[in-house]
């Protein structure tokens, strides 16, 4: 049988594709959610947040005064009352001209008249008004919704928030047992990252049964896994241009360099290599700056570090770079290839540019974290 793609003679520069890849793509529009169900989604902008308190409360249980009117109060020269103080619990409004708590056992109530065993400051037990919630502001758009964000909205009074939750369909591409598992991978990798994943599995290996699952109407992000070499049964390339796809097919990544990107119409589509580690590098390179554009992240934040040791790379062609944080420096695991264990043992990779012939040693380097 003779194969059905090829790569071409010279490979596409990784920076071209993905500004290719990028160029005019708009971030999805955001949806409601319930709050339970935000976790972890990308948040668009939201209402302004109600000022909370609005208005000062008490912080804590006690008797609510004017920190002027207890001036020299003391257990040694304690102040009378002329009328009995207000009690007042946590979560209170505090009464027209008190800004202050004094704990009950500083207040002798024994005699006939109530007496003030010491002194307070203007704001001693109360929480001011905005004192949790400035007024005006929202839940910063662009970034993960967390644990904290959803107390913040729930303590505002939402109900729902706005989220950015591109769908993304994963299609493998069957008959190889690697696939399976790297499509997995990335599945998990995609919901983690706050994607809306569909998965499916194309009925054979063959142009018809991988053009049919490779349907793009219903997908902010099209992605197939496996099929992208030069095998006899590889025809992932064939299938989507197929679907009228424009596809650059053989990018200068490595791993990874049998991937392809472009577009479907306006969907983006990428395809990534069977082998796990090879569509990882894919994913990183290719696939997470999309998947950030249509979710209207922020910028990733990376971690900057001295290298431990030089990474040597080859020019002409973007390599990923695993990294281990030892010391206050990152210590370079491999470049190029890695194993399994190797990507599970790393804590941050980066991108060894093309043109580039490596880093030399105790040289600033931003790695992306792959662990919290």
């Amino acid at each position: 049988m003779i194969p059905t793609q090829r790569l071409p003679a010279s490979l596409t520069p990784l920076e071209m594709v993905l500004s290719a890849m990028l160029d005019g793509l708009e971030p999805v529009a955001p949806v409601e959610l319930p709050l339970a169900a935000a976790l972890g989604c990308l948040a668009a902008d939201t209402p302004p947040l109600k000022t909370l308190p609005p208005c000062d409360i008490a912080a804590a249980d006690g008797f609510a005064f004017c920190a002027l009117d207890l001036v020299g109060a003391s257990s040694y020269s304690p102040l009378p009352l002329p009328t009995p103080p207000v009690w007042v619990e946590a979560g209170d409004r505090m009464p027209d001209g008190c800004d202050c708590i004094v704990d009950s056992d500083l207040v002798d109530q024994t005699g006939p008249m109530p007496q003030v065993l010491a002194e307070a400051i203007p704001g001693q037990g109360v929480r001011r008004v905005g004192g949790d919630i400035a007024g005006g502001r929202s839940i910063i758009a662009g970034r993960r919704v967390r644990p904290l964000d959803l107390l913040i909205a729930r303590a505002a009074g939402f109900e729902k928030l706005n989220i950015r939750r591109p769908c993304l369909r994963v299609v493998n591409i069957p008959a190889i047992s690697a696939n399976a598992a790297t499509a997995q991978l990335i599945v998990e990798t995609a919901r983690a990252a706050g994607a809306d994943v569909m998965f499916t599995e194309a009925t054979g290996r063959d142009v018809p049964s991988i053009a049919e699952a490779a349907d793009s109407d219903s997908c902010d992000l099209l992605m197939t896994i496996g099929g992208t070499g030069v095998g006899r049964t590889d025809a992932v390339i064939a299938a989507l241009a197929r679907r009228a796809a424009a596809i650059a097919h053989g990018i200068a990544l490595q791993p990874g360099r049998t991937s392809a990107a472009g577009r479907i119409g306006k969907t983006p589509v990428i395809a990534l290599p069977g082998a796990p580690e090879q569509a990882l590098a894919a994913w990183w390179a290719l696939a997470l700056p999309v998947l950030d554009r249509l979710s209207g992240r922020w910028p990733r934040r990376a971690v900057q570090l001295p290298l431990a040791r030089k990474i040597a790379s080859a020019v002409g062609i973007a390599e990923i770079a695993l990294l281990e944080s030892r010391d206050g420096a990152w210590a370079p695991l491999a470049v190029g290839d890695f194993s399994l264990e190797t990507i599970v043992q790393a804590d941050a990779w980066l991108v060894v540019p093309g043109e580039a012939e490596g880093f030399a040693a105790g040289t600033p380097a931003d790695g992306y974290m792959l662990r919290d």
